[in-house]
């Protein structure tokens, strides 16, 4: 093989990685301090698993922090060094809002609220755990959509944001493009439904089966 037909199938080669790259889609994680850590870690879990298949794997995962700060602790004690922060420019095609015990700092949040109604946008999906529901009701985000916050929390989340269809006694709730959920342990299951719909019931299936949260399903439902 020679020289010339060498550096044009390295070219090519290079070419097509660069579409590789083009295509890649990108899962955004918010976290900021004081982030209740399932609400985080749960969705981190079930995508990072669902990367390394090939099905998903033009898929991946980057957390983002609030602040100019990479570094968060969250309520519980967890530290995670984030890849990005919402003064990076970011083109996500899934954000996920976490919660805290404390919103109001970060409700009244500016920047912050202005990245997500600019990622609100464009992002094929918008998503939160828990209080986080406050942050894209701020957003505006909610406007006119079924949503739900952490159990008990479905009344102030409604007198907060009265054009918000608020959902009762529902783990998980999805409205066109944007899913809601009670947070904690149930971010687990909102995963799972957002990864239905990125892909399909049975590779959801496939990743529930690889965490053994089927095995903690079926262990409530006896």
């Amino acid at each position: 093989m020679n020289r010339l037909m060498l550096s044009l199938i390295l070219a090519i080669s290079l070419l097509l990685t660069g579409f590789a790259n083009a295509a890649q889609s990108t899962i955004g994680i918010l976290v900021f301090d004081g982030f209740l850590t399932s609400d985080v870690t749960a969705p981190v879990e079930v995508f990072g698993a669902a990367t390394k298949k090939a099905w998903f794997s033009s898929y991946e995962v980057v957390v983002i922090s609030a602040t100019k700060n990479k570094t968060v602790v969250s309520e519980e004690g967890l530290t995670i060094v984030a890849d990005k922060t919402i003064y990076d420019e970011l083109k996500l095609d899934v954000v996920m809002v976490p919660s805290a015990y404390d919103m109001d700092d970060l409700v009244s949040d500016k920047n912050l609220i202005d990245f997500i109604k600019k990622q609100g946008k464009s992002a094929a999906w918008m998503t939160s755990n828990c209080s986080g529901a406050f942050l894209l009701g701020e957003a505006g985000v909610l406007d006119g959509k079924k949503a739900t916050t952490w159990a008990g929390g479905e009344k102030k989340l409604a007198k907060s944001y009265p054009n918000i269809d608020v959902q009762y006694d529902q783990n998980v709730v999805m409205d066109g493009n944007v899913i809601s959920s009670n947070g904690g342990p149930v971010s687990y299951q909102s995963a799972f439904v957002l990864l239905e719909q990125l892909s399909s019931p049975k590779f959801a299936i496939e990743i529930s089966q690889s965490l053994q949260f089927d095995r903690l399903r079926r262990a409530f439902q006896k």
